[in-house]
């Protein structure tokens, strides 16, 4: 493959993204193996979650999150997103005999969820206030609803990632802020948000991997260049803030997403 240091630097770029701010994997690879790699929706999106899975691992080691995860809440997110990221699979594999339709609805479900993704990540803030105060309102009534919310929220995010590679960070992040807005300090929010995040996009991509929807060359690549971006980022003391990154990285999203959807 002649396209390895192209790739190797994309990882590097990407893996950079995710040390300085814990988001952005899924939502910038994708697009960057669509648009310019040239490669299929469904193999951009497989071979995307394997690597996902990958950079979380690192990410998750070198900023030490495994004292600060709450594993209650990271076991009631699975209890709808692994069901959810299993119903894709299969859905996946039952349109497999009907051209493209894998390419197709990969496509326009990415497009989607780039928008939607590039608007959680510009009003982060501002969900967090209302988060906040729609749960000082009304904890006692949500609070004996907890579980089953939160695994809807699981739920939505397995489809979501299953399906476009995108949501485990930011989207994960937004819902946590809506559900745990006092039990959960910034540093256990986003270790809870990619400790659960890592076994979801871990058995997506080895669904999609069965479905012969990642390519492994490609995929060896991108980690080449992912890892030590990733190890270089998280030590950097003097960066932009993340605020300004995660704009940068929604308007980006917003871009791609309606290029998507109306190009």
């Amino acid at each position: 493959m002649t396209d390895i240091p192209l790739y190797a630097g994309a990882g590097f770029l990407v893996g950079t993204m995710v040390g300085l701010t814990g988001v952005g994997g899924g939502s910038m690879m994708t697009p960057i193996l669509m648009l310019a790699f040239g490669q299929s929706p469904s193999v951009a999106v497989g071979t995307d979650l394997l690597f996902s899975a990958t950079t979380k691992l690192v990410a998750t080691a070198s900023f030490g999150f495994s004292r600060r995860v709450d594993w209650a809440i990271v076991g009631r997110l699975l209890l709808g997103s692994v069901p959810g990221s299993a119903a894709v699979v299969v859905g996946l594999w039952l349109a497999r005999r009907t051209p493209n339709a894998a390419d197709a609805i990969t496509s326009r479900s990415l497009a989607i969820i780039l928008l939607v993704t590039a608007v959680a990540l510009i009003f982060q803030t501002q969900l967090q206030r209302v988060g906040l105060k729609i749960t000082a309102r009304a904890l006692a009534q949500v609070e004996r609803h907890k579980l089953l919310l939160t695994a809807l929220a699981g739920l939505t995010l397995g489809v979501a990632v299953t399906l476009t590679s995108v949501g485990a960070g930011a989207l994960g992040v937004v819902m946590l802020v809506a559900l745990y807005p006092l039990r959960l300090t910034a540093d256990r929010l986003v270790a809870t948000d990619i400790a659960h995040a890592l076994p979801v996009t871990l058995i997506a991509g080895l669904g999609h991997a069965f479905l012969g929807h990642v390519n492994f060359n490609v995929l060896a690549a991108l980690l080449l260049g992912s890892i030590p971006g990733i190890l270089i980022a998280s030590r950097i003391t003097l960066r932009l803030p993340a605020r300004i990154t995660r704009i940068l990285i929604a308007l980006m999203l917003g871009t791609v997403g309606e290029r998507l959807l109306f190009g």
